[in-house]
């Protein structure tokens, strides 16, 4: 591994201390989304996961503004859900469960926004 030395402000400081153990995967994660390169694996991991799939397939059925309003991930994603926020409170994730969880924020942004529209339609 290479060490390098920078120069940076000493609140940033503070953080990337906190963070020393998982420091190079957040460097790497973040040069990875600066240059577009992990947008298709990410892309590929969103479309292939459970969670999404139940999103598109609730959409695919061609839902009426309510039942848009009232839809909710099932009990098993919700689930699966609080066990990656748990792991990620308590000790951090690997890679896999990062990007799985960045896949429930993308499908809880996306129902929000379906959620929002539907209403502008019932009304």
């Amino acid at each position: 591994m290479t060490t390098i030395t920078l120069e940076i402000p000493d609140e940033l400081a503070v953080q990337i201390n906190a963070l020393r153990d998982r420091l190079p995967e957040l460097l790497s994660r973040a040069l990875a989304g600066a240059s577009g390169a992990g947008t298709s694996q990410a892309l590929k991991v969103a479309t292939t996961h459970p969670v999404y799939r139940e999103l598109m397939d609730f959409l695919g059925s061609g839902p009426a503004p309510q039942q848009i309003m009232n839809f909710k991930i099932s009990a098993a994603a919700q689930d699966r859900l609080a066990e990656l926020l748990e792991k990620n409170h308590e000790a951090g994730l690997t890679e896999a469960e990062s990007a799985e969880l960045d896949v429930y924020e993308l499908v809880h942004h996306s129902v929000i926004r379906l959620k929002a529209h539907a209403r502008l339609a019932k009304s």
